[in-house]
């Protein structure tokens, strides 16, 4: 079986599907792996590499898709819009970031193909899915680098330092959201002496929140099921939101860095923060805001800009994991590879659809369209990813040991 990884097409996009440490794993195992030239490059990783621990290189990324069995992509269909779609051949097995939501004609093609096509984004909030959960891998350093971001534009230190010229008092940090994201940018804020608070519409997280080290925030605001089934908050209504906000206005004004990660794949993400809370802050503060592919958490915010409001600059980064290629890459072919692992049984490729992970991730199969996935209506997640499936705050730094 052919295992063949594109280069990635879309802009800006730095990691790679699969790493040349992973990929001589999948030739120890009797796989044979497809490279196009280039594709670890912007990670880290050279053409070289690869053919070193015996990979084929090719020039020719069309090549990859006539010849290889299985393909592993970063970003591919709905993921990568603006593109022109990829060459996907019949009978091809397709796993990556898809961007699931709303195909229509792309779907209708690969079923056309009898082309089997995986979401990662799709992938259920259970135990054992959790080596396969790119999006909770990304979010994990999404937070982190969040953190670092902020640290580097505020003109204040984030710990507190006393010196003998006077003593310089702790960053205010306010992370909203305790998913992934959130807990990876509390943990990173904390470790950097910052004094952190955070809010999430689910108080069962407070244990979370204050075992990191940050104080939780608590609005009083009612909420009923606050939670779904897999731990996400779940979408209120706007008087709630009303409410929210206006609770959140103190908070917020006290604070030198606000980091938010509200976020609903397939939607638009919930403003969080007004132009009218910003303007409470001191100027010289700093937003960071992980919603902003969505929409943004925050009114200013704009994709994949920094504006400045009222003396407050706001990021609205759309792929921070991205910027820490060489590690985001590594823990993304871990985890294709563990979803590529997860559809054999007895060494031979199976599709089984009744398991769940398989189900709930199917986009096309067998000539047919298994799910043709639209944003459920009634939950959102304070976070692109699973709360109960969060990686340890140092699982980052584990996994990339041996790169």
């Amino acid at each position: 079986m052919i295992i063949g990884v594109p280069s990635e097409v879309a802009e800006n996009e730095m990691r790679a599907a699969l790493t040349p440490p992973v990929a001589e794993d999948l030739l120890e195992r009797g796989f044979d792996v497809l490279v196009s030239a280039g594709t670890g490059a912007d990670a880290g990783w050279s053409d070289a590499e690869y053919e070193d621990v015996g990979c084929e290189v090719v020039d020719d990324r069309t090549a990859v898709f006539d010849r290889a069995d299985v393909i592993f992509q970063v970003r591919g269909l709905g993921a990568t819009p603006d593109d022109e779609a990829d060459p996907y051949t019949e009978d091809q097995l397709v796993i990556g970031l898809l961007g699931p939501y709303n195909l229509e004609d792309e779907l209708e093609t690969l079923a056309e193909r009898n082309v089997t096509a995986f979401a990662l984004e799709l992938i259920p909030r259970i135990s054992r899915a959790q080596s396969m959960d790119a999006l909770s891998s990304m979010a994990s350093v999404g937070g982190y680098k969040a953190a670092l971001v902020a640290a580097e534009e505020l003109p204040k230190l984030f710990p507190m330092q006393m010196t003998a010229a006077g003593t310089v008092r702790p960053a205010d940090v306010f992370v909203v959201g305790a998913g992934v994201a959130g807990l990876q940018a509390i943990a990173t804020a904390d470790r950097l002496g910052a004094n952190v608070r955070a809010y999430d519409i689910r108080p069962e997280v407070k244990e979370e929140v204050e075992s990191l080290g940050a104080e939780f925030v608590e609005l009083n605001l009612e909420t009923d099921d606050a939670s779904d089934e897999e731990g996400h908050a779940r979408e209120q209504d706007e008087e709630f939101y009303r409410k929210q906000r206006e609770m959140m206005n103190r908070v917020i004004a006290d604070s030198d860095v606000v980091i938010t990660t509200a976020a609903v794949p397939g939607r638009p993400s919930p403003e969080l923060v007004t132009n009218e809370m910003i303007e409470g802050m001191e100027r010289g503060s700093v937003i960071v805001d992980l919603a902003a592919e969505g929409g943004g958490n925050c009114e200013p915010t704009r994709a994949d800009e920094t504006v400045t409001y009222e003396g407050v600059t706001v990021f609205g980064p759309i792929n921070l994991p991205g910027t820490v290629s060489r590690t985001t890459s590594r823990l993304y072919a871990n985890n294709v590879t563990n979803f590529l692992d997860n559809l054999f049984e007895d060494d031979a490729l199976t599709i089984d659809t009744a398991d769940e992970i398989v189900d709930a991730t199917m986009l096309t199969h067998d000539g047919t369209i298994r799910n043709p996935h639209e944003q459920s209506e009634d939950k959102e997640s304070t976070d692109e990813e699973s709360d109960d499936a969060a990686p340890d705050a140092d699982a980052t730094e584990e996994a990339t040991d041996d790169d």
